[in-house]
């Protein structure tokens, strides 16, 4: 059997203009990440990376990590299958529409626009966020130019099976990519509907590994969003 692990890029930049970068608090949780790595002697076979900033970004932290105790890592090759969703695209085009037809939705927008930490921010936003995005992935809200629910599926999976059957057995390969493609992969091997696919991809922390076992066409789940390098509450994010 082979292992695939897959890495939930460390905490972007929530609510900045700029989202796709690596928060300081995301730099940190990735440089754990590899310490942790390292501290156990994982050594991989292949490394590869989404090509998100923020995905790329924990990647090139974590082999920082490795090079500097002098482990070897692989240099990572960007894989355009493990590309997020494109869940911006869908809240910029359907979001404003909807807050002025469902009073639920205006409701949770008043709250996220008056809150006042940024606690108070994300607890609204994700509850708008999680609406939206689940109607818009069971096929209610139909957005022309923007990669269907589906279409995100198929290719996930396509670059899984691309992975999977390319090399020899017994590797280990790791993947930096975001929670998406994390759910998907959790859909292939335990066969989830949709509503659960994207739960499984809302939980995984920032900078979180999920492990897959693999051989031939068999796929199956190791472990599910581990964190044992977060040792302070205060590093657990989400988003």
């Amino acid at each position: 059997m082979s292992r695939l692990i897959l890495v939930r890029h460390g905490q972007a930049s929530f609510l900045e203009a700029n989202y796709d970068r690596l928060s300081p608090l995301g730099e940190t949780q990735s440089r754990l990440l590899g310490e942790y790595w390292v501290r156990n002697k994982l050594i991989f076979d292949r490394v590869y990376s989404g090509p998100r900033v923020r995905q790329k970004e924990t990647a090139r932290i974590v082999g920082d990590v490795y090079k500097k105790a002098g482990l070897p890592w692989p240099e990572p090759s960007e894989v355009a299958e493990f590309d997020e969703f494109q869940a911006e695209a869908v809240l910029e085009r359907s979001l404003p529409r909807l807050i002025q037809e469902e009073e639920h939705l205006r409701n949770l927008n008043d709250q996220f626009q008056a809150a006042a930490t940024q606690p108070e921010k994300f607890k609204a936003f994700q509850r708008m966020f999680e609406i939206v995005i689940a109607r818009w992935a069971h096929g209610e809200i139909p957005l022309p130019g923007i990669e269907a629910w589906p279409e995100f599926c198929r290719r996930v999976a396509g670059g899984l099976q691309r992975l999977s059957g390319n090399g020899r057995r017994g590797q280990c390969i790791a993947v930096f990519s975001s929670g998406g493609p994390i759910g998907v992969a959790m859909q292939r091997a335990l066969h989830l509907p949709t509503e659960s696919t994207l739960r499984s991809a809302w939980m995984v922390i920032n900078s979180a590994y999920t492990e897959f076992l693999f051989s031939g066409h068999r796929f199956t789940l190791g472990s599910y969003n581990s964190y044992p390098h977060l040792t302070d509450p205060g590093l657990i994010t989400f988003r």
